[in-house]
């Protein structure tokens, strides 16, 4: 099983590949944007799926990455990757000074604490002259589709790569424990704020790298895309969609939604606007816990494993 398992995986990667060079330049267009949706919710996974701690502000990392690249490139001249190390800096810091306080509080108030962190971050950086204000930057351009699918890719392989490290090693159990009861964890030994903060900033990372990709792939960026809430609710949704806690879930997540959305935006665009909503519902009351556990327990349990879930959200 393992062995055939292993052997999709390598087919699909040899597919997502060889897709530029054999798929057309929408294709090409459709599967960056996807890909880079998929880092966001590998990176949300981190923090959300493996730590407990479901954050809305994983936009803001996006954002500060985006920005990172831009400032570097339009306002000192430095090449892409000086801008990505940048970004990423950004992030890392952000991440530092926002965790210890934040991180200290737990469920809706987590959540509500980094709910508002998009727009207060989208109202500083209009403000910032570096930043182009509310006017934005305009990148060099770069017509070269192939080169930013490719660098998607890898970064959706190297955070993967993360988070299957996270489900081996001492420091994801680590997160692990926090997540099913960090009261425990402390008794145990784990340094629950430490171990919480790394995963913010590792989340924060990933976020930056694709929010400075995708800033170079549309050459353009304003204070209201680049901390867009939308986005955020994207991830989640696609990483619990998928299976959250899981190394495969938010990518199965990402591509189903992103395929699905991308049909309805162009053939019903009115429905398009409510998918995502029907989505959420859909996934909280029927498969709190994705795909991925459906295809652990549906062969066992059958339809029964919808009319629990009924039953557990009291329905």
């Amino acid at each position: 099983m393992k062995s055939l398992r292993a052997l999709i995986l390598l087919l699909i990667l040899i597919a997502l590949i060889l897709l530029p060079k054999y798929g057309s330049d929408t294709l090409v267009q459709f599967g960056i944007s996807t890909l880079l949706l998929a880092v966001l919710a590998q990176g949300w996974n981190i923090i959300g799926g493996y730590t407990g701690y479901p954050s809305f502000g994983n936009s803001v990392f996006y954002g500060l990455g985006a920005y990172g690249v831009a400032i570097a490139m339009v306002q000192w001249h430095l090449s892409f990757a000086t801008g990505m190390v940048f970004g990423a800096s950004l992030a890392i810091i952000f991440a530092l000074l926002l965790g210890i306080p934040v991180l200290r509080l737990k469920g809706h108030y987590f959540a509500i604490a980094t709910l508002a962190l998009a727009q207060v971050m989208a109202a500083i950086i209009s403000n910032i002259e570096i930043a182009g204000q509310n006017i934005g930057l305009v990148l060099p351009p770069l017509n070269n589709d192939p080169l930013f699918y490719e660098l998607s890719l890898g970064l959706l392989v190297i955070s993967t790569l993360t988070i299957w490290w996270l489900t081996r090693s001492r420091f994801g159990f680590g997160l692990i424990a926090i997540r099913e009861n960090e009261e425990g964890a402390v008794v145990m030994g784990v340094d629950t704020t430490r171990y919480k903060v790394l995963a913010f900033m590792l989340a924060g990372i990933f976020s930056a790298l694709a929010g400075g990709i995708h800033a170079y792939w549309i050459t353009f960026l304003d204070p209201q895309s680049a901390f867009d809430i939308t986005l955020n609710v994207k991830m989640i949704i696609m990483a619990v969609f998928g299976g959250p806690g899981t190394i495969f879930g938010p990518i199965v997540g990402s591509f189903i939604l992103s395929a699905i959305s991308e049909v309805l935006s162009s053939e019903v665009t009115r429905i398009a606007g409510l998918f995502f909503g029907i989505v959420i519902v859909v996934a909280v009351v029927l498969m709190p816990r994705g795909l991925a556990d459906i295809s652990r327990r549906f062969h066992s349990v059958g339809w029964r494993y919808f009319l629990e879930n009924i039953r557990m959200n009291r329905l």
